[in-house]
């Protein structure tokens, strides 16, 4: 793919705390930054709890993760990427999860592939998804195994905090990200997603929490 020339938009102008390597992912892949990912990419980063609302095609579930892929990407340089999970990823349909998992694991292969191209081996960021169709057996692995980005359903984290040894995994996540908000809000499955926060809120107050939804 063609590099873009000096003149060009370049994403570490913008967002100058990405690795070099996702800099070069992004500006291979994008042409520029969308509105939500300029105002809401740089929050999240310094830690502060975001609400994104805009229309769909605008890169808003890229915004909730570039950078906890950067954080992530980072421990994983510094050898430092442990066994568990970081990122809670929550999806009102089981459908959307799956295909969530496909557009995030595609990235990750893709910026993985350029680290090898530049001579580096690092470990890799794993994400998995959880739902009422994921077999048993992929359940104890990930008990054994934890992704470092969990894609679940309201309904299925529900099972996994009420689930003891699964409840562990989900003590230290460092960022709680919740696709189509407005979906899930206004519903019995938005109150049941309330208390299970609350619940979660009550063992760790220090993750982040990212909220996407349409206009």
């Amino acid at each position: 793919m063609e590099q873009p020339s000096n003149n060009e938009f370049k994403v570490e102008d913008h967002l100058p705390f990405l690795d070099p390597l996702i800099s070069r992912w992004f500006n291979e892949k994008y042409k520029d930054l969308t509105e939500p990912q300029r105002k809401a990419i740089p929050l999240i980063h310094n830690r502060e709890n975001v609400l994104v609302s805009s229309p769909t095609g605008t890169g808003k579930t890229l915004t909730g993760f570039l950078a906890v892929i950067n954080e992530l990407f980072g421990l994983s340089r510094k050898g430092q990427l442990e066994d568990r999970i970081y990122c809670l990823y929550i999806s009102p349909l089981k459908a959307l999860a799956n295909d969530i998992n496909k557009n995030l694991n595609s990235p990750l292969d893709e910026i993985y592939r350029l680290a090898e191209e530049e001579g580096e081996k690092l470990p890799k960021i794993r994400a998995a998804v959880r739902s009422g169709d994921t077999p048993q057996s992929e359940r104890q692995k990930m008990l054994r195994k934890p992704p470092h980005i969990l894609i679940t359903t309201p309904e299925s984290f529900s099972l996994a905090l009420s689930a003891p040894k699964f409840r562990e995994k989900l003590m230290e996540i460092r960022w709680l990200i919740i696709d189509e908000i407005h979906e899930i809000s206004a519903t019995k499955r938005g109150s049941l997603l309330a208390a299970n926060l609350e619940r979660l809120a009550s063992v760790n107050k220090d993750f982040i929490r990212v909220g996407l939804s349409a206009t």
